[in-house]
């Protein structure tokens, strides 16, 4: 695709409006929206619970439908419980945050809405008098229609591999699309694979095939070469492995290898989050996933008899 031409200037502002749940054009969970559509023209809502993860427009549809039922101030005290709620802090063993609802036998008979990203969280009294919608994560074809409905009209200067390095590095969440768009045209004005991915930080997926390749082909000695170069290029041990994984999910190679691979990374992975995330830690995936595909060994004893 040729790229566009055109400023962009004009970008933040329009996102801003774009986010207003009152304009917004959802992407994607059709079957979830109907059902909110439903409870908004019939006035009869239950208590809901939405589920699932970051950037697929809960919060948004549930301010949608408090909107269509209720009256605009609701969003003024959405946002000032949720910036009570929302910084983490480190508090006393035993001790918790606590939201008082003065005059509770003044509201009104009906729904409650909650947004978490995972509904097993959410303790068990509360569930079982909630409606489950779930969310699914946004696939990379919605994503996709949304950017570039954002990118024609702001006129955005763009080629195709930048919208596949936006969507690449924004892990479905659409949030992440839209802050990495901007960033990206802020810092270079164009939207393009290496100028996305040196915004994000994020190692280039190329890369990471390459890597994935040679350890499908048991050469190790290749495959450390790349993780050093990325390791004094400073990228950080989860941003390498969580795009090892993005890479291995499409990487060309036989399902039950891909599955004994996936479970290597996942083991990395953990260890690198309660903070084993040396070099060496590294290195060792490298090599058990060449050791995945090499071929045996003859033992000693084989070899002697022949």
């Amino acid at each position: 695709m040729e790229a566009e031409a055109g400023g962009g200037g004009s970008m933040g502002q329009r996102e801003a409006q774009d986010t207003d749940p009152a304009s917004s054009k959802c992407v994607g969970n059709e079957d979830t929206v109907s059902s909110l559509e439903v409870f908004a023209g019939e006035g009869n809502v239950p208590n809901i619970i939405t589920a699932g993860p970051p950037g697929t427009d809960k919060t948004t549809h549930i301010l949608c439908l408090g909107r269509a039922l209720l009256d605009p101030a609701l969003k003024d005290a959405v946002n000032k419980i949720k910036m009570f709620a929302q910084p983490k802090v480190t508090l006393p063993k035993g001790r918790h945050k606590i939201i008082i609802q003065y005059e509770a036998h003044s509201m009104t008979e009906g729904a409650s809405a909650l947004a978490c990203n995972t509904s097993d969280k959410i303790i068990e009294p509360i569930q079982s008098h909630c409606a489950d919608l779930h969310y699914p994560k946004l696939t990379n074809a919605q994503i996709l229609a949304r950017l570039m409905n954002v990118i024609k009209k702001e006129r955005v200067p763009h080629t195709d591999d930048g919208l596949e390095a936006i969507i690449f590095t924004a892990h479905g969440d659409m949030r992440q699309v839209r802050n990495n768009l901007q960033s990206t045209l802020a810092g270079f004005a164009f939207i393009n694979s290496e100028n996305v991915f040196m915004v994000c930080e994020e190692p280039h997926p190329l890369l990471m095939k390459e890597m994935i390749q040679h350890c499908v082909n048991a050469n190790t000695d290749e495959a450390c070469k790349i993780l050093a170069h990325l390791w004094h290029l400073r990228y950080s041990p989860e941003g390498i492995i969580g795009n090892i994984f993005q890479v291995c999910k499409t990487f060309q190679m036989t399902e039950h290898l891909k599955l004994e691979v996936i479970e290597e990374i996942g083991y990395t992975h953990i260890k690198t989050a309660e903070g084993v995330n040396s070099l060496l830690q590294m290195a060792g995936l490298l090599a058990r996933l060449c050791q995945k595909t090499m071929a045996p060994v003859a033992s000693w004893s084989r070899e002697f008899a022949d």
